[in-house]
């Protein structure tokens, strides 16, 4: 009110008040300020790039210090002559679980960094030899709960049984040839053109085990490799089987073939009959296409013949491992009879 400038709380006290702002900075200074630009993902430690990328720098370091050559080495005969490889899963120790798998993989020399048991468990001759076999060498024994071992194995069926196994490296195609060579009989083996499932992968290498085959062979890409899927399913012939892999399947069959082997593609349409060929006593080697797409054209002009399986005509066709294991079992019996 005018003329009042004696109210008590009418004059504004110096300094009670900021003063007014200047231009278009003053408080919101700080807000305008550039902050430089935006760090990359995996420079920000909270960011999951950058967690990603720290856990395969540990596991790395990991690998590096446990030796994967020395696992591969390890195997000897089991495997053949070992060659790194490129996919994530070979580098990277696996879990091989299952009483079968485990007991087949220790009597085969793996060299297995830990044996994991489950408490409790209902023992039989098959985890006593396993107990045996760490025992004398000085693996290291885990007893852990059926929910850790479920979780170790991803949940695959492990009957309380599980090893911890070096990344599996591959052979060369052509030590499939001196594998034949030293056990005294004409080479057999077996071709997988994109069959991608690990399973189909695991009943080949029980199939090619049963019936005497010398290895199987598998392209680098689009391919399923030795994981512990397939180290399940196979019921330990991974460890007996030795696995090439090939840069290019087709030049590989090509080799292979210059070396006298007859190359035989299977195909439902093909002209031929599995059960009736005449070089099935010669060295022999078995291409199986996967059950969708069948053999690749490249693989399919690089064999010598095509050979169908008879089934019946309410069937469209079989899985790669279903057919590998009715031309193996037809090929041992044509041997056999011819012998």
């Amino acid at each position: 009110m005018a003329g009042n400038s004696a109210r008590r709380g009418a004059v504004r006290k110096p300094g009670s008040k900021k003063g007014a702002t200047a231009g278009s900075g003053g408080q919101r200074r700080q807000g305008l300020e550039g902050k430089g630009p935006t760090p990359k993902a995996t420079d920000r430690p909270a960011h999951p790039a950058a967690k990603r990328q720290a856990a395969a720098e540990r596991r790395a370091a990991g690998s590096t210090g446990r030796g994967g050559a020395k696992g591969g080495s390890a195997r000897g005969s089991a495997s053949g002559s070992r060659s790194s490889a490129s996919a994530r899963s070979d580098n990277e120790p696996e879990i091989v679980c299952g009483r079968n798998s485990v007991v087949e993989a220790l009597r085969a020399g793996v060299e297995a960094s830990t044996v994991y048991v489950a408490t409790r468990i209902d023992a039989d001759d098959r985890v006593r030899e396993v107990l045996r076999t760490a025992s004398g060498r000085g693996l290291n024994l885990l007893e852990v709960t059926k929910p850790e071992l479920d979780r170790l194995t991803g949940g695959a069926v492990h009957q309380g049984l599980a090893i911890q196994v070096p990344p599996y490296t591959y052979a060369e195609p052509l030590d499939l040839l001196a594998a034949a060579d030293d056990s005294g009989h004409p080479p057999l083996i077996v071709a997988l053109d994109g069959v991608t499932d690990p399973r189909n992968l695991g009943a080949v290498l029980r199939s090619a085990a049963a019936f005497g085959a010398d290895g199987v062979l598998l392209p680098e890409r689009r391919s399923a490799g030795v994981t512990a899927s397939a180290w399940k399913v196979s019921a330990g012939a991974a460890s007996r089987i030795p696995v090439a892999r090939a840069t290019n399947l087709t030049r590989a069959l090509t080799d292979l073939k210059n070396r006298g082997c007859f190359v035989v593609g299977l195909d439902g349409e093909g002209p031929a009959d599995v059960g009736a060929l005449e070089l099935a006593t010669g060295p022999l080697v078995l291409v199986a296409g996967s059950e969708g797409k069948g053999l690749s054209r490249l693989v399919r002009e690089t064999c010598d013949l095509i050979a169908a399986i008879p089934i019946a005509s309410e069937m469209e066709s079989l899985n790669a491992a279903v057919a590998a294991g009715i031309a193996l079992y037809e090929v041992r019996r044509q041997r056999e009879r011819r012998a």
